[in-house]
């Protein structure tokens, strides 16, 4: 199951842009953030997040549901979505985290900024939350 649920992560969100394209609007963001640009941060960051999680919402939720897997609003800041499964939460990330902080704005931002992901990385990431959702029982 999680092979045929992880393909179908990838190609929805393949099916919305290339990978080429989810790359360069990571790189145009951490551009904007590198740079210090508060106004191109603010006009990049709302649309960066909305893209990746209105692939979850509106591509995704039937064959997560069929999996057992709930989908909520994400917590985290950088969070794609909040994923639950027998009381287990995961939420996918577009970002590296220093698990160490508490803070998930620091968290996100440790090392002398944020730290965004590509697009092979942040599948990964999705896969190792779906794989430990479906490694619990559901209820």
């Amino acid at each position: 199951m999680l092979n045929a649920l992880t393909a179908q992560v990838r190609a929805a969100h393949l099916l919305v842009r290339p990978e080429e394209e989810w790359d360069a609007l990571t790189d145009d963001l951490w551009r904007a953030y590198d740079s210090k640009d508060s106004d191109l941060v603010e006009q990049l960051s709302e649309p960066y997040l909305a893209s990746w999680r209105v692939v979850t919402r509106n591509l995704l939720a039937e064959p997560l549901a069929a999996a057992g897997i709930r989908v909520a609003r994400p917590a985290h800041p950088w969070a794609i979505a909040t994923l639950e499964r027998a009381g287990v939460v995961r939420e996918p990330l577009l970002c590296s985290l220093d698990q160490d902080m508490s803070d998930p704005w620091e968290a996100a931002a440790a090392g002398g900024g944020l730290q965004l992901q590509h697009f092979n990385d942040i599948m990964a990431g999705y896969e190792s939350c779906l794989k430990e959702l479906l490694s619990t029982s559901a209820a």
